[in-house]
């Protein structure tokens, strides 16, 4: 995944929280978040705690190492900028009144429009504030507990996923769904949808300006091997030891895997109907 050396970089869609308090325990019950958070849920609030964590203040400023393209190849913030940038140039030409939304790095906790959020829920898409949450340990525990291969493209894939949901809330998707269980749930549907979304924006990710190329086969499938790490039936498995599909949210590894890969061949979003027909 090589970035356009030349490619200007807005660090204004990307906010550096810094670190800030814990909200979550942890336990069996941070167990329980952890699992939410790493099939990506959209919307934490029921699982959140209020009040508001300690020094959630911006502790580095991004556009002063954040400028070109060569700098996303180089760092991993920079790189988040990088993706973000790319994504809301190629949606923004997609949805018509796009709005842009900005991504919240941090690291230990942060006050969301969802309510308090620690490391624990992952990266997440908050609908009332309309950010993107992303604490950037999360791709470590994506490797050391899920299985995942990891690398660049890995990341930009869940980063994609996240976009996809601000994209179904900006076309009133998200608020039609009901967030009911099981495997042809509406929230299984919606999940899928995301993962179609990101596959769509990898496609068209080169046209954006912001690549150098097109991404290769490796690329792909450090984002297919990220798809396939956070199925429910993998998830399930490795944290219960069985699969219970009347409880699955987001969709089985097969199924994240196959509509990523449908969102990537077609590059068309009208492509990612995922609530007709079985999923």
């Amino acid at each position: 995944m090589d970035f356009d050396d030349q490619a200007q970089l807005d660090t204004s869609q990307v906010e550096n929280r810094g670190r800030g308090g814990l909200a979550i325990g942890g336990g069996a019950a941070g167990i329980i978040v952890l699992i939410v958070a790493l099939v990506f849920g959209i919307n934490p609030g029921d699982i959140m705690g209020g009040g508001q964590p300690a020094g959630l203040e911006p502790t580095s400023d991004l556009s002063e190492k954040c400028r070109t393209g060569a700098d996303a190849d180089q760092d991993e913030q920079c790189r988040v900028v990088g993706v973000v940038n790319s994504m809301q140039e190629y949606w923004s030409g997609e949805i018509q009144g796009y709005e842009p939304a900005k991504t919240a790095l941090f690291t230990g906790g942060v006050q969301t429009g969802c309510g308090t959020a620690d490391s624990s829920v992952g990266p997440f898409y908050c609908p009332n504030d309309r950010n993107v949450y992303l604490d950037l340990t999360f791709f470590d525990q994506l490797r050391s507990q899920f299985g995942a291969s990891g690398g660049p493209f890995a990341q930009a894939y869940v980063i994609a996923h996240e976009y996809g949901h601000h994209v179904q809330n900006l076309l009133g998707t998200m608020g039609k769904v009901s967030q009911d269980q099981g495997p042809e749930s509406d929230s299984v549907r919606l999940e899928l949808q995301a993962d179609c979304f990101a596959g769509v924006w990898a496609k068209n990710a080169v046209s954006t300006g912001f690549y150098a190329k097109e991404f290769t086969k490796t690329d792909i499938k450090e984002a297919l091997d990220a798809a396939a790490a956070v199925g429910d039936d993998s998830i399930q498995e490795r944290t219960q030891g069985r699969v219970t599909p009347d409880a699955f949210t987001h969709g089985t590894s097969e199924q994240r895997v196959k509509w990523f890969t449908s969102g990537y061949d077609s590059g068309d979003p009208a492509r990612c109907d995922t609530f007709s027909g079985t999923p």
